[in-house]
């Protein structure tokens, strides 16, 4: 006993030197594993009595995992039931909103490539991300997109010059979110904002409220930065501002940002029915082994109506005076459109003003007029024959005006004669300048249609209205090549019916001139219009033969041309012409049938053509409203034109090509 008595007060007090130490050992572990951990909620929505949302922990550079059993939720007062499921399954965006402005320098510009490199490394595969940078002015360089490699090649590109617009970027950027369930920028600037012509601090902090974007500040040189204005942006958007004065500082923020990210977390809200108004919503739990507490307000909407035993009547509209009135807004809201497009719908209403002008003009003459202008041009075929219209019709005075400048400018060009001819078998009752101002009106109705839908920059207005001047120089006499081969098909497909009608006609007892006159009447048109034409000139003295000769010329048909020469060798020779009308009917019908079967093989091939014309230029103006940016290379960069004019070039030949390919001569 006297051996163990001074033992025991020895263990004793080493017992108490060890738990006391124990006990401090413990409690600064558990002091240090019990700090909250901060965190924020967002893109919340109430249906169906659920209320759901994203919830965001912030570790840090710590990827925190949201222990699903420790969730509690208490609504006004009340505790519920909380639920969680993987926040991959919502569709989430992230929009970097870079500063660019001439105080970055070069050494700001390389520490944002390689603090954007490390985010897009560390960021999740789901959520999409794009770029907004912003100097002098903002804009969205690449829209929320997975394609990494977009992004990061997009940062590379950029170059640090210019003044700040911050709002302006920061208001482009929430708004540019929408469509998306979890919302959220990452802010990296190193100064306030001098620039900002769309938005200030208010607007912007209230679109960013609007659009629920959760706003992470990055405050680079946060000497230099305006930290109030990076905290108003992030307490609006349930963020945080990290102050990071050097490159290392930049990149971890950046890498923090992407943990968060990782760290989101789905949770749904089970309320008891029937909620209304703006009520608080508290939130708790653990992430990993830190707890954390969010506490925010949500807006439940309006109660139910209680059930009543009248029939309610509906109040009627109360206008308000200081809304604006629908028409007053929609034209409020056109008026803040693109200067350029009411260029173009105003060059575009000038010139489809124009041309109905123009084209009313031929049915503002009179008959005598008509008739003296027919005999003139017979007389004469070069003379130009002024017309007087209706003295009291402004728009008969004015479309002669812009006439007679037309025919000034058409007299003497070797190309009139041509067109007249054209025109004329065409059966269009257009004058030379008449024609003349038809092709001015094209010109701005095409220059004005394709800077409506090629609408940019300078560089794409210029390629627009030389686009438009090309079509609108080489449209109408398109139309117009189309219009008389059209008629002059027409004409040749009826001829053989009218040597037939011919050659009764002259078996019955009739004369050559008597059997045209039966044509003239009882044929269809073209045929009955032509060779009425003829015989009104052999009836003021022309001979038979060249008035024939005449309308093989005005018809363009190699058919007439050779019924007339039989006309002619049987009136020389002499023989039976019934007999010999019938024959050449005969011929040309056999050839008319050759050339049709012709048509048909040869049509697979035409069709293939049309398609393989059109195809590059509908995938263009398909691409132009889908995908602009792509298609802007084109006439942006030196290799764009060299390829558009190539392309251009390769169609051309490739149309002739194909055009002789199927073009079978019978």
């Amino acid at each position: 006993m006297a051996i163990r008595m001074p033992f025991g007060p020895v263990r004793g007090l080493l017992a108490v030197v060890l738990a006391a130490s124990l006990g401090v050992t413990v409690s600064g572990a558990s002091s240090a594993a019990g700090e909250p951990v901060p965190a924020s909620v967002g893109s919340m929505a109430y249906a169906a009595d659920n209320l759901t949302g994203v919830l965001t922990v912030r570790g840090g550079q710590e990827v925190l995992t949201v222990d699903p059993g420790s969730l509690r939720s208490t609504v006004a007062g009340k505790d519920y039931p909380v639920s969680t499921r993987p926040v991959a399954t919502t569709k989430r965006a992230n929009m970097l909103v870079v500063d660019t402005s001439g105080s970055m320098g070069a050494s700001g510009m390389q520490t944002v490539r390689a603090s954007v490199a490390a985010f897009l490394a560390d960021a999740p595969k789901d959520v999409a991300v794009g770029l907004v940078s912003f100097s002098g002015t903002a804009g969205i360089d690449v829209a929320p997109t997975t394609n990494r490699a977009a992004v990061q090649q997009a940062v590379n590109s950029l170059v640090s010059k210019g003044e700040t617009s911050l709002y302006d970027a920061v208001a482009l950027a929430a708004a540019s979110l929408q469509g998306y369930d979890d919302r959220s920028v990452i802010l990296l600037s190193d100064g306030g904002d001098t620039a900002s012509r769309k938005a200030d601090q208010a607007s912007a902090t209230a679109a960013v409220k609007k659009y629920g974007v959760r706003t992470e500040a990055i405050a680079f040189k946060s000497a230099e930065a305006d930290a109030s204005v990076l905290k108003d942006f992030a307490q609006a958007g349930g963020g945080s501002v990290a102050a990071a004065g050097n490159a290392e500082a930049v990149k971890a923020a950046f890498e923090a940002a992407a943990k968060v990210l990782d760290s989101q977390v789905n949770f749904t809200i089970r309320p008891e029915p029937g909620l209304s108004s703006v009520l608080p919503v508290t939130l708790t739990g653990m992430a990993g082994d830190r707890p954390f507490s969010v506490r925010t307000t949500f807006d439940f909407g309006a109660p139910a109506p209680k059930p009543s035993s009248t029939p309610a009547v509906a109040a009627p509209p109360v206008s308000n005076p200081s809304a604006p009135h629908p028409p007053l807004a929609r034209l409020n809201a056109l008026s803040q459109s693109n200067t350029m497009v009411f260029i173009a719908v105003g060059a575009m209403f000038l010139g489809l003003m124009v041309l109905a002008l123009a084209l009313l003009a031929p049915t503002l003459r009179s008959r005598r007029s008509k008739r003296v202008d027919a005999i003139e041009r017979y007389v004469n075929p070069t003379t130009s024959v002024p017309y007087a219209g209706s003295s009291g019709v402004s728009a008969a005075s004015l479309s002669a005006n812009l006439v007679n400048i037309g025919d000034r400018v058409m007299e003497g060009r070797e190309s009139t004669s041509k067109t007249m001819a054209l025109i004329e078998r065409a059966d269009l009752p257009l004058r030379a300048g008449e024609w003349w101002v038809l092709r001015i009106v094209a010109v701005f109705a095409t220059t004005a249609t394709s800077m409506l839908l090629l609408r940019g920059g300078p560089l794409t207005t210029l390629f627009a209205m030389l686009l438009g001047v090309g079509f609108g120089l080489v449209l109408p006499a398109f139309v117009l090549r189309f219009l008389a081969k059209r008629r002059s098909k027409k004409f040749e497909a009826q001829l053989p019916d009218v040597l037939t009608l011919v050659a009764s006609s002259l078996s019955t007892g009739f004369s050559l001139l008597q059997a045209l006159d039966a044509v003239s009447k009882d044929a269809a048109e073209p045929a009955a219009k032509e060779f009425s034409r003829a015989l009104a000139e052999t009836r003021i003295g022309a001979d038979i033969g060249e008035s024939l000769e005449r309308l093989s010329e005005r018809t363009g048909s190699s058919n007439m041309r050779w019924t007339v020469m039989a006309i002619r060798i049987q009136r020389e020779v002499g023989g039976n012409l019934a007999e010999t009308l019938r024959t050449t009917a005969a011929t040309l019908r056999e050839r008319e049938s050759l050339k049709r079967h012709v048509r048909a093989l040869s049509a697979e091939g035409r069709l293939s053509a049309y398609i393989l014309i059109a195809l590059p230029i509908g995938i263009f103006l398909y691409t132009m409203q889908t995908n602009r940016e792509y298609v802007e290379l084109l006439w942006t960069r030196p290799l764009g034109l060299a390829m558009l004019g190539m392309g251009v070039v390769s169609l051309v030949i490739g149309v002739y090509w194909m055009r002789k390919v199927v073009d079978v001569q019978v």
